[in-house]
């Protein structure tokens, strides 16, 4: 246990879970459906050869792609904010705060809403240190 510097004060900054600034208990919106994938880029010499130290885990993708259910939502409608750990989406019928599994590059992302399937595509770097597998 750390006596925080300032004696009035509760708790450190850096206690504070990263994202809790968007946390609202009392919005009444319902969570929309969403699902979280994975893409690696391969090539001939991942696949046939096995040159490099890929496997098909998580450990080896570089991005992570969101895919979010909004039905009866107009594009327009759409808020989304990204951090490096968190998705904040906001329409008026729909809230999903989600907390993501890795650490991604928030100000190179890109989504797309495809009005057909009423479904919004945030793909997302993922920021890994350099290691053995993911030297990209």
């Amino acid at each position: 246990f750390q006596v925080p510097e300032n004696r009035k004060t509760i708790w450190n900054t850096e206690e504070v879970p990263e994202g809790s600034e968007f946390d609202d208990t009392w919005d009444p919106r319902e969570q929309p459906e969403y699902q979280i994938l994975f893409k690696q880029c391969v090539g001939t010499e991942d696949v046939f050869f096995g040159m490099s130290r890929k496997d098909p885990s998580t450990a080896c993708c570089e991005d992570m792609v969101i895919k979010i259910k909004l039905l009866e939502t107009k594009y327009s409608d759409i808020t989304l904010d990204i951090q490096d750990k968190v998705l904040d989406l906001r329409t008026p019928k729909k809230k999903l705060l989600l907390h993501l599994p890795y650490r991604v590059d928030s100000k190179n992302g890109k989504a797309r809403f495809l009005s057909e399937e009423e479904t919004l595509e945030v793909t997302l770097r993922v920021s890994r240190k350099f290691d053995f597998i993911n030297f990209v």
